[in-house]
């Protein structure tokens, strides 16, 4: 990217290399399919193909190439199995807690984050300096990982000619997706679940799946159906990876959510005084493998680097006044950890046993994936690369001196699964789903989502036995607030100290907790609970941990105020109903400020109040006239981060499932999904936008599988002709 914008990214280029793939490369690409290596190598040929025809007709460059007065280079294998889109970043929570532990002491922070199952240690080990951790140690490590972010100045740089006002017209849209890109790692979720054929009108099972990331301009995932010999799969991947990473085949169905799994480590290594490339491991100075890469930089030389890795890792860091230095261990680094690609297994798969096979190799990320089939089987299998640490935690950062090892990876197939439940139903939506007694406790992550989706699906799903495509479509889209259930009759005996807010303390004990478009009711509890959270982190966290404990997850809130604590005052239960009522007297105060004093404006799902506009990565960096073309919205949205139907984010929702799969096995011409804003990238195709009406609106496609009926439905063919 330093070759394309300049010397501002060459933190990011240096973290790529840093971080690179640099094992055997067939043997690489062998992991993911018997024929990797073949089908890899096929789909990187497809796409220097179109590379090809820009070259010969310039006009057929996508608008981002043209805007960046830049043109693409050849694909190489190296592309595909690179570590993108992992899912990863453990160790950046790692460096927050050891912050944190060093400010506050390891009990305080057990208090306030939600660790569980069980109590993890989170102790320093004596030879980590905890006051020389800070945040510079993941520059790079993050630099190399955020999204990218295009400046109105990049533009410029390639031609335009108004500069002032261009800059200053999209200032607030760079506001807007910066804001997009920065949500808390509490709010982004997944849900999917499966459903036995004795709980469905059908008979037969029943598969839904909502993966939920960044809402992006184009798609981050592409519908497709993949036919050829020993294929026949329809659904989604992600274009820069061939394969189907969730669908269904003539077999089977299976989707995917996150699965908590610690991936990474942080290690502090001293080192010599007298030579700073030697660290010391097993009171033996070692020498640091140096690698020395050039980058390319637009409008300026060549820049030379140094990349410096120990037996662990990548250096992130060095602190040549405490010598010390610091690596990280990464497990997705080992063959086989580039994103999705093991679904290319999976795409065959024609029976629960062979699917749980294929699921071997799924390295990254750690996932929930769920099975269904034709023959009545419904499955679960929790995949992903997962480090057994045999005497720590893996949640703050130890010393690299040969006392902290793994010993070895936790085989794939032992960790947690099920198959055919007496109750008719498996069901994740990234809260703890480990069985109790799960013996393999020092291989789990300690960190998870809220339970709130979880129980909701498995609350909806419990209550019946006629399943059917169209409830499993209400319930992906169902907005009913659980922790709205918990909190709002905590109001019950309560009175507010004036008018205004007693009319909304009244309104919220007679609304059904559904944070529908339209409902005054849901944009007062919304601005409640938002004003609960804020307050909470406040009264509980101490202001030197506050800057490493930024937010307090909803469940530990909830327990706090259902068991009130000393925090809250002399009387606690009373010191927390003064605290209950003074959050929604500013929860009011806001909502009277940003809509009006008029209740009747304080709709939830409003353009004013919950919508979503979703950002393209040029946003911020295109005139106005170019954002409309690119950006897609806005449109009122209900929902928030915790409801099934998860919206997350705040004013405008930037996280959530833009893409959808419902199959019944029964059927597959019966399947539907969605995928927005559409299967195009370019802003000037029709189909770059078509697909958010149906979206926005939660309604659904149909996903059609047999011949026939694709055929029937067809708009266009195209007919790619090889040529020797």
């Amino acid at each position: 990217m330093a070759e394309v914008l300049g010397a501002k990214e060459l933190r990011r280029d240096a973290g790529a290399r840093l971080f690179r793939f640099r094992g055997n490369l067939r043997q690489e690409m062998q992991h993911y399919h018997p024929r990797g290596e073949t089908i890899i190598a096929s789909f990187v040929r497809g796409v220097n193909a179109y590379v090809g025809e820009t070259e010969r007709n310039p006009a057929l460059l996508p608008l981002e190439f043209r805007l960046l007065k830049i043109k693409p280079g050849r694909w190489t294998p190296e592309v595909v199995i690179s570590r993108h889109q992992g899912l990863v970043g453990n160790v950046e929570k790692e460096l927050d807690y050891g912050q944190a532990v060093h400010r506050l002491g390891p009990e305080k922070v057990k208090d306030l984050v939600w660790f569980h199952p069980g109590e993890p240690d989170l102790r320093l080990d004596r030879a980590v300096d905890g006051s020389g951790l800070s945040d510079r140690i993941l520059d790079g490590y993050r630099a190399f990982r955020k999204p990218l972010q295009f400046t109105p100045e990049d533009i410029v740089a390639a031609g335009r000619s108004d500069r002032k006002s261009f800059l200053e017209r999209s200032r607030e849209a760079g506001q807007a997706y910066a804001r997009t890109q920065n949500q808390g790692r509490f709010d982004i979720g997944s849900n999917n679940w499966v459903v036995s054929g004795w709980r469905t009108q059908s008979g037969f099972p029943l598969l839904a799946n909502d993966p939920h990331r960044t809402l992006a301009a184009p798609s981050l995932r592409h519908y497709v159906h993949l036919v050829a010999p020993g294929w026949n799969v329809v659904g989604a991947g992600e274009p820069t990876v061939p394969g189907v990473s969730v669908g269904h085949d003539e077999h089977g169905a299976w989707g995917i959510t996150v699965f908590e799994t610690d991936s990474e480590d942080l290690y502090v290594y001293d080192t010599n005084p007298a030579n700073p490339a030697q660290y010391r491991y097993q009171n033996q100075w070692v020498a640091m493998r140096v690698i020395r890469e050039s980058i390319p930089v637009k409008d300026a030389a060549p820049v030379r680097i140094d990349l410096k890795y120990t037996r662990h890792g990548p250096v992130v860091y060095e602190d040549t006044l405490r010598h010390k230095a610091y690596a990280v261990r990464a497990a997705w680094l080992e063959p086989g950890g580039a994103p999705y690609l093991a679904s290319l297994r999976m795409d065959q798969a024609r029976s629960w046993p062979a699917f749980r096979e294929a699921c071997r190799y799924s390295h990254l990320p750690g996932l929930n994936v769920v099975w269904a089939d034709r023959k009545g089987h419904i499955g679960w299998q929790v995949v992903g690369i997962a480090p057994v640490r045999p005497n720590w935690s893996g949640l703050v950062p130890v010393p690299g001196d040969g006392r902290y090892e793994w010993k070895g990876y936790l085989p794939i197939l032992s960790r947690p699964h099920a198959a055919d439940p007496a109750r008719g139903f498996l069901a994740t939506a990234n809260e703890n789903v480990t069985p109790p007694g799960y013996p393999h406790r020092n291989a789990l992550g300690w960190t998870w989502a809220d339970p709130y989706r979880g129980e909701r699906i498995a609350e909806v799903l419990g209550a019946g036995k006629a399943h059917t495509v169209a409830a499993m479509q209400r319930l992906q889209t169902d907005y009913v607030s659980l922790p709205a259930r918990q909190l709002v009759p905590m109001l019950r005996r309560l009175a507010a100290p004036e008018p205004r807010t007693e009319a909304a303390r009244q309104r919220l004990l007679a609304w059904d907790c559904a944070l529908v478009p339209n409902s005054v009711e849901a944009g007062i509890y919304v601005a409640w609970e938002q004003r609960l959270r804020e307050n909470t982190l406040g009264l509980f966290v101490p202001k030197p941990g506050q800057p490493f404990i930024e937010s307090i997850q909803v469940k530990k809130m909830m327990d706090w105020l259902t068991t009130p604590r000393r925090e809250f005052g002399p009387d606690p239960a009373a010191g927390r109903d003064a605290f209950l009522l003074r959050s929604l007297v500013e929860a009011v105060a806001s909502l009277t400020q940003q809509l009006g004093s008029d209740a009747r404006r304080w709709q939830y799902g409003q353009l004013a109040y919950k919508h979503v506009l979703i950002h393209h990565p040029l946003s911020p960096a295109v005139d106005e006239a170019t954002r409309r073309r690119l950006e897609v919205g806005p449109f009122p949205r209900g929902g928030y981060g915790l409801t099934v139907g998860a919206t997350g984010g705040s004013n405008n929702q930037s996280h959530g499932a833009t893409f959808r799969l419902i199959v019944d096995t029964g059927d597959w011409d019966a399947a539907v999904g969605t995928n927005s804003p559409g299967q195009s990238g370019n802003p000037d195709d029709p189909h770059y936008r078509d697909l958010f009406e149906l979206w926005k609106k939660d309604a659904y496609f149909p996903v059609y599988f047999s011949r026939e009926k694709v055929q029937s439905v067809a708009e266009k063919q195209t007919v790619l002709m090889g040529l020797k």
